[in-house]
Parts: structure tokens; C-alpha cells; sequence
């Protein structure tokens, strides 16, 4: 994995093979990087990555500038993998090791950009559980954005407040705005 884009272009972060992640495209990432290059100001955002795995979509947010960005996981290999890789690129990724839903439920935190991709492996109820807690808890700002990654397979335009889609190969990241 590399980053594309920002700071710490090119830089490679290599992950143990007995990682259980399946990181984001190079290619998809920077689909979804340049759709947010027009939408966003990266510096200003407060970012949320659910189900951060190896930290890639964390990192390349840091790598353009944004500042205020939680990582959350459970896995304990994957934080202490982001943790090493937080101090080795000079980031500042807030570490949080729990369940995603478990953070959902209690974070009294609020987020301009959710960024989640879980297992392709999900059921359509549980993706539909990020989208119906991030909703309930109010946990965008105005006009925040609620981006979930899944599989082509996969389709929730059906949820109320679905904007658009975008595809690059197996990987499909689906908007949702909800304010």
C-alpha cells in the first residue's frame, strides 16, 4: 500500500501478512481521494476511520493535511501496527481499540467525514446499522459526510439518506449526507 497523495506521497506501509485486513486499492483510494479533493477542505476536517485495518485511508488523509483523525479498530495487532506506523510517518492519528459499533454507540464525539470499511463479509443489516447509528447519535457536523465501502455486490441506495456511488473494480464507496 502507498500513499498517493499529499506529504507523504509515495510512502509504502507494508503490512504484517497475519494482519486480518484487506486494505484499500491504491487505485479505488485515489478514486475516492480525488472526489473528496472537490467537497472538502482536508485541513479542517475532524475524520473518523471505522474498521482502520493498516491505517491507509487514516494516512493519507494525514498526508493532505488533515489534522484531527481517530482510527478505531479492535483488532490488537492492526492498533499496534497503526501505533508503529503513526510514530514512524510523524503523524497524529488518534488510536481507539474497540468494536466499531461499540464506539458508535458511546462516542459523544461529532466528525465532518465517516469513513468506514467494513468486511465485504457483512450482511447488508449490519452496513445499514453504521449508517442508522451515525444518523441516530448525530454524529456528523452540518453537511458532514458518511462514506462506506463495500463490495459491488452490494447496494444501498435503498437507505434514505444515499447520495451517490462511485465503483473502481471490486470496491464500491456509497455517500450518504446526513444532516
Amino acid at each position: 500500500m502507498r500513499i498517493v497523495s499529499g506529504s507523504l506521497k509515495g510512502r509504502r506501509i507494508i503490512a504484517p501478512k497475519k494482519l486480518p485486513v484487506r486494505p484499500t486499492t491504491d487505485m479505488a483510494k485515489e478514486g475516492l481521494f480525488n472526489i473528496l479533493n472537490h467537497k472538502v477542505h482536508f485541513q479542517d476536517l475532524v475524520v473518523l476511520d471505522l474498521f482502520a485495518g493498516i491505517g491507509s485511508i487514516s494516512f493519507e488523509f494525514a498526508s493532505r493535511g488533515t489534522t484531527t483523525i481517530t482510527s478505531v479498530d479492535k483488532n490488537y495487532e492492526c492498533i499496534k501496527f497503526l501505533s508503529k506506523t503513526n510514530l514512524e510517518l510523524d503523524t497524529n492519528l488518534n488510536l481507539v481499540k474497540s468494536d466499531v459499533f461499540d464506539f458508535l454507540e458511546k462516542t459523544n464525539n461529532k466528525f465532518d467525514l465517516i469513513f468506514a470499511d467494513p468486511p465485504y463479509v457483512f450482511e447488508i443489516e449490519q452496513l445499514e446499522k453504521i449508517e442508522f447509528l451515525v444518523r441516530e447519535r448525530k454524529l456528523l457536523q452540518n453537511e458532514g459526510i458518511l462514506i462506506l465501502e463495500h463490495s459491488k455486490h452490494t447496494d444501498l441506495s435503498h437507505i434514505e439518506t444515499f447520495s451517490e456511488q462511485r465503483r473502481y473494480g471490486n470496491s464500491v464507496f456509497s455517500f450518504f449526507k446526513i444532516s
